[in-house]
């Protein structure tokens, strides 16, 4: 058993070493535009909310 896991680890860093891995500016990049379009969702899903809310609040008087 501690055999296969050996070998499972072995070929995990024998994978690992094999991955092509981004530059620092190609992280930084990616990073910046998750976080802008997490933020526009972010505001596009609260708009309509705010739309939901208020047309439910019109119905309902």
């Amino acid at each position: 058993m501690f055999k296969k896991i050996g070998g499972f680890f072995s070929d995990v860093k024998t994978e690992m070493k094999k991955v092509s891995w981004p530059s620092k500016g190609e992280l930084v990049a990616a990073t910046v535009v998750t976080f802008f379009f997490v933020a526009v969702l972010a505001v596009y899903v609260g708009a309509i909310d705010l739309l939901m809310s208020r047309i439910t609040t019109l119905l309902l008087k």
